[in-house]
């Protein structure tokens, strides 16, 4: 996962009863695969991880997605077949996640002089 200012790039997959979600390391990557599926899809994806929003789109809360979740809407559970379907046919998309804010340990105490 990026943090501070870096771009976050994913996959989303409107299935029929479940919205899907990939990571991707750059949306490039995943142009170019899609151009060329001789690049291992090691080099596209950001993790085999399958999420689902529980149909709440891109934006839902990203929860991993069960083996029967993936069997009901792609006839397999197997990642690697998962993850190329929902990359073919997923809309590609890229955001911009913001900076940390707030106290970054808290049992350091104020920390000013006394």
């Amino acid at each position: 996962m990026p943090r501070g200012n870096a771009a976050q790039s994913k996959v989303h997959y409107k299935g029929k009863e479940e919205d899907f979600i990939v990571m991707v390391d750059d949306v490039q990557a995943v142009q170019d695969w899609k151009k060329d599926k001789s690049t291992p899809l090691a080099q596209v994806v950001s993790g085999w991880k399958v999420f689902v929003t529980h149909k709440h789109g891109a934006q839902g809360v990203l929860d991993t997605a069960s083996h029967q979740t993936l069997d009901n809407e792609f006839g397999t559970h197997k990642d690697e077949d998962v993850v190329q379907q929902i990359l073919e046919k997923g809309d590609l998309q890229e955001t911009q996640t913001h900076e940390r804010q707030g106290s970054t340990n808290d049992t350091m105490g104020a920390r000013a002089a006394h």
